[in-house]
């Protein structure tokens, strides 16, 4: 387990207020709203027993998951208590069908049906450890069982690598934000986050056993789904 992974805290990472968390990743990620959405869509199709949703923050996904009434139970898994104390108001409304653990996805985990991530698997800062990563989900997955991330994946050409930056300032820039403060933000992302291209990260789940696709995309944020035979 990465330092920065057992250190991570969300209000210093992103310098907002967890108050404004939800207001302000919107306006941050591309997409945002519609990659939670195909992330659950892709798990809830199996009509799993248990959905383990790690790096839950404010249970964001946990709940779009949830909605899917053929979910039996989901477990929110986040390192971060104050993340956790407002995923549990969240989640309120869906009473014993979810339960949340102070825990990293580093740490063992149950036997499972589904397991989702949302803007949390960047924090894994190499492809070594994502690899590994990626073992222990698909050893954690019972047959058919499905893993579904949304994130963030950037090229390694430096001309693709630019453009899609580009196209992200764009965004932010849409919601308010200048265009100088975009890249900004990037540089202070960089600090902890590690996004690989989306080749890349396909290839390393398929490596640790999976059926991978992308199944949704609006650069740089996208859907990656993995079904285990």
């Amino acid at each position: 387990m990465s330092a920065a992974a057992d250190t991570h805290s969300v209000r210093s990472h992103l310098r907002l207020a967890l108050d404004s968390y939800d207001e302000s990743i919107r306006k941050f990620i591309p997409g945002y709203e519609t990659g939670l959405a195909k992330a659950a869509e892709a798990v809830a199709g199996i009509a799993p027993s248990l959905v383990l949703d790690l790096g839950a923050g404010t249970g964001a996904l946990s709940a779009e998951v949830l909605k899917h009434s053929n979910v039996k139970h989901l477990t929110a898994i986040d390192l971060d208590i104050e993340m956790l104390e407002r995923a549990k108001a969240r989640l309120h409304e869906f009473g014993t069908r979810v339960s949340l653990s102070e825990a990293s996805f580093f740490d063992p985990l149950p036997e499972c049906d589904g397991i989702t991530a949302s803007l949390a698997l960047h924090h894994v800062p190499s492809l070594d450890e994502k690899r590994a990563l990626y073992r222990r989900l698909f050893a954690a997955l019972r047959p058919g069982g499905v893993f579904a991330n949304a994130d963030v994946t950037v090229s390694d050409q430096e001309g693709e690598r630019r453009a899609t930056y580009e196209v992200w300032a764009d965004h932010l820039v849409a919601h308010g934000i200048d265009r100088a403060r975009a890249f900004e933000h990037f540089a202070e992302w960089a600090a902890e986050d590690t996004y690989f291209p989306l080749e890349v990260e396909l290839a390393a789940m398929r490596e640790a056993g999976f059926d991978a696709a992308c199944a949704w995309q609006a650069t740089p944020n996208c859907v990656l789904v993995g079904v285990k035979p």
